[in-house]
């Protein structure tokens, strides 16, 4: 079997240190001219076969090209998506994202703020004990905690009972239409 660069692999009874396999060999036309080149493993794994040999003395066969669409077609799905956008239901499952989203995002930041700042022109007050060894600053850093666990259960919650079916529903029909512009492949 032969490497990427055209050595013979070493078919020996062990391992062979890079200085082992270089003994004795007749440097290759890119070590004649000066130009060094270097073993790397991960070369002959991850782009075997392009570029390379194919053992007989002539190049490989390219590696083909990405399936590509017709261009009259990428057009048309992209219209799908845009019907689809301008869609009363795709603007009702967005309104009902940002109705959520805006004021958490709004009231979240605010109090994290609001932890902070105080935390730092206020530490009198945050070192006011409230029980023991607990003060007012330990409980509000646990409530920034618990409120992130909160808003988390609020979303998925809320993303569960009042969108993710809307969606879906969405996403279905956008699926079948561009399937339809496709001749039903995909």
């Amino acid at each position: 079997m032969q490497s990427s660069n055209g050595r013979p692999r070493g078919g020996g009874s062990g391992h062979e240190s890079p200085a082992e396999n270089h003994e004795g060999h007749d440097p290759t036309p890119a070590e004649a001219t000066g130009k060094v080149r270097y073993h790397d493993p991960w070369y002959d794994a991850l782009a075997s076969g392009w570029g390379e040999m194919d053992g007989t003395g002539g190049p490989a066969p390219a590696v083909p090209a990405a399936r590509r669409e017709d261009a009259d077609h990428a057009v048309r799905a992209g219209d799908v998506y845009l019907e689809v956008q301008r869609s009363a239901a795709f603007q009702e499952v967005r309104g009902r994202y940002l109705r959520f989203v805006v004021p958490a995002t709004v009231v979240f930041l605010t109090w994290y703020v609001a932890y902070v700042v105080t935390a730092t022109t206020a530490p009198g007050f945050m070192a006011r004990p409230v029980a023991g060894a607990v003060n007012v600053g330990m409980v509000a850093g646990l409530g920034q905690f618990l409120t992130t666990f909160l808003l988390t259960w609020a979303y998925a919650r809320h993303a569960r009972l009042r969108r993710d079916r809307a969606a879906l529903e969405l996403r279905w029909d956008t699926q079948e239409l561009t399937r339809g512009i496709r001749g039903g492949t995909s």
